[in-house]
């Protein structure tokens, strides 16, 4: 009579070949990066989008329609009508300028975005009316405080109100030019 031996159970992944699994694995592994890597390739063409945005003409004084913040602030604040655009996204983009009773001028590029409640700067202007980049333009969540809230005004009370979207510049220089009065743009 023969020994009996222990012949070890057959190892089923040694009929395929090696270089298949590691394909496998690779290509299980490209799959789950996908949607991460078509998310990321939507924010890069949305940050190139951003990128590309033109300053517009500095300011002129027949231009400027001026908005009311809060009667706390003796600074005179004012939108340039011939600057303002709105996008199809509700990002709505704009020339600011504020005085101060001293008759100091700040300048700025700015955009808003009514769908996330975030403003964006641009540019600064210089006094010899050029435009000068913005050390960080990163998208800020817009804030309510007593001071420096022409930010929160401008969203709360003209561009970005509750049941009204602008529908183009024209709706946003109406909206200001009538203090806020949304219920000019309904018979437009």
């Amino acid at each position: 009579m023969s020994p009996v031996r222990n012949v070890p159970a057959r190892d089923t992944r040694r009929d395929v070949p090696r270089s298949t699994w590691r394909r496998a694995s690779w290509l299980l592994v490209l799959l789950a990066l996908c949607p991460p890597a078509a998310l990321a390739a939507e924010e890069e063409n949305q940050l190139r989008a951003e990128s590309e945005v033109r300053y517009p003409p500095f300011p002129q004084a027949e231009n400027l329609i001026p908005f009311s913040v809060s009667a706390t602030t003796n600074n005179e604040f004012m939108i340039d009508g011939a600057s303002l655009t709105v996008s199809p996204d509700r990002v709505v983009r704009y020339t600011l300028v504020i005085v101060s009773p001293a008759g100091a001028r700040n300048v700025s590029y700015e955009a808003m975005n009514c769908s996330t409640g975030e403003r964006r700067l641009y540019a600064v202007g210089r006094s010899d009316g050029t435009w000068a980049k913005a050390r960080t333009d990163k998208w800020v969540a817009i804030r309510e405080s007593t001071l420096n809230r022409h930010h929160a005004a401008l969203f709360r009370e003209y561009f970005c109100s509750i049941g009204v979207t602008l529908r183009d510049a024209e709706d946003a220089r109406r909206i200001l030019r009538t203090g806020g009065d949304r219920t000019k743009l309904l018979g437009h």
